[in-house]
């Protein structure tokens, strides 16, 4: 099980913000216990953090990510992860993301996708990767970056550094009366449990970690074959 997860609930110049994260490891869990421990502490941090949250999320992440791999002393470590982030200040409500794991809101009764995957074979990644002098190919079964990692956005991944960036794609909303949900879970979750799923069962299920809890259950009875991790927020209550 190389999946993690944090949140933080703190007030910050009088204003009351809440974050909550989701890493799910690869190739050992060094980066993603990093990140943990980190990385939404940093972002709290900075000094950009309530005046321009986008540019504060930026730079943290690349930030955490030069720090991660500066801390790991042993050099063939290949260890890498997603992060996946959700910040609400005030009303207005920050998902950033890297690599594959996926937010959704619950909107109107809508699930409404907050983040986008970074798969290799996505237009925009596999056109970057290969300027920078990388190389994506499938293998028969998923599409990887130098024949290796299934994302193209990564934390750590030393060796495939120069093209696996950890720079996030971040989606903002507006938190009004039609937002009910907020759900962040790593892709052994959303690989086979879909968005109407996802609706029907939070709203049927009695608070947000019963929620969480059949959320993961349901995908390991569907034999999902990857690590799941799933954050559930009820945003008014």
């Amino acid at each position: 099980m190389e999946d993690r997860y944090d949140i933080k609930f703190s007030q910050i110049e009088g204003q009351t913000v809440s974050l909550f994260g989701v890493f799910d490891g690869h190739a050992g869990a060094l980066a993603a216990e990093y990140l943990k421990e980190h990385l939404l502490d940093n972002l709290m941090k900075h000094p950009q953090f309530l005046g321009d949250p986008k540019l504060a999320l930026k730079t943290t992440f690349l930030k955490t990510d030069a720090d991660f791999l500066e801390s790991v002393s042993i050099p063939y470590r290949q260890d890498g992860s997603t992060a996946l982030t959700a910040v609400l200040v005030s009303d207005q409500l920050y998902v950033a993301n890297v690599g594959d794991s996926r937010a959704i809101a619950i909107k109107g009764g809508k699930a409404i996708p907050l983040s986008d995957d970074h798969k290799p074979n996505r237009k925009d990644e596999q056109m970057r990767i290969e300027n920078a002098g990388g190389r994506v190919s499938y293998d028969g079964f998923t599409w990887r970056v130098d024949g290796i990692l299934a994302m193209s956005r990564a934390f750590g991944n030393r060796g495939l550094k120069k093209y696996v960036i950890a720079e996030p794609d971040i989606q903002e909303a507006e938190v009004n009366d039609d937002l009910e949900y907020l759900v962040l879970a790593t892709d052994g979750l959303w690989d086979v449990v879909q968005n109407e799923d996802i609706i029907s069962l939070v709203r049927a299920t009695d608070g947000t970690e019963a929620a969480a809890l059949k959320l993961t259950e349901l995908a390991y009875s569907r034999h999902s074959s990857d690590n799941i991790t799933c954050i559930v927020v009820q945003i008014h209550h």
